[in-house]
């Protein structure tokens, strides 16, 4: 995998459409948390929401590097 994306002229890094992905998986996942109660069993809400995306946006970095 290349380490730059070139878009209109303008160098991405390559982490950044995983970022973006990673953000909308997480997003459906917050949704389904959120409709099934698991937040009631969970300590700090914000927090928990954070490491979510952290472990998703490491699990998607790891397949692809």
């Amino acid at each position: 995998m290349p380490r730059e994306i070139a878009v209109f002229g303008i160098l991405l890094p390559s982490l950044l459409p995983v970022f973006v992905l990673s953000l909308i998986v997480h997003l459906g996942v917050d949704l389904l948390c959120g409709h099934f109660g698991v937040y009631r069993h969970v300590w700090h809400r914000a927090l928990f929401r954070l490491c979510l995306l952290v472990c998703i946006f490491g699990a998607m970095a790891l397949l692809l590097y």
